[in-house]
């Protein structure tokens, strides 16, 4: 159920805030992130980061980080005991 919802949220094109702000950011392009970016790429992204640590609280203080960081959450979600 997680990763439908992660997977959802990076889908989203605008964060919730955006809506009530007064006055909209440049657009800057970047990459889209999607299930299939790696762990440390979202982390990067403070959107992304926002959304990961919100459904996967501690992921990136996890002892093992550095090991799984350069995996996707498709990558990762078999080895996750059912948590993805």
């Amino acid at each position: 159920m997680k990763f439908v919802i992660l997977a959802c949220a990076l889908m989203v094109a605008a964060p919730l805030s955006a809506q009530t702000a007064p006055a909209p950011a440049p657009v800057v392009a970047t990459a889209m992130l999607t299930i299939d970016s790696p762990i440390e790429a979202l982390v990067a992204d403070p959107k992304a980061k926002m959304i990961v640590d919100t459904n996967f609280p501690g992921m990136t203080a996890h002892p093992a980080y550095d090991q799984f960081k350069g995996m996707s959450v498709k990558q990762l979600q078999p080895m996750s005991q059912g948590v993805i």
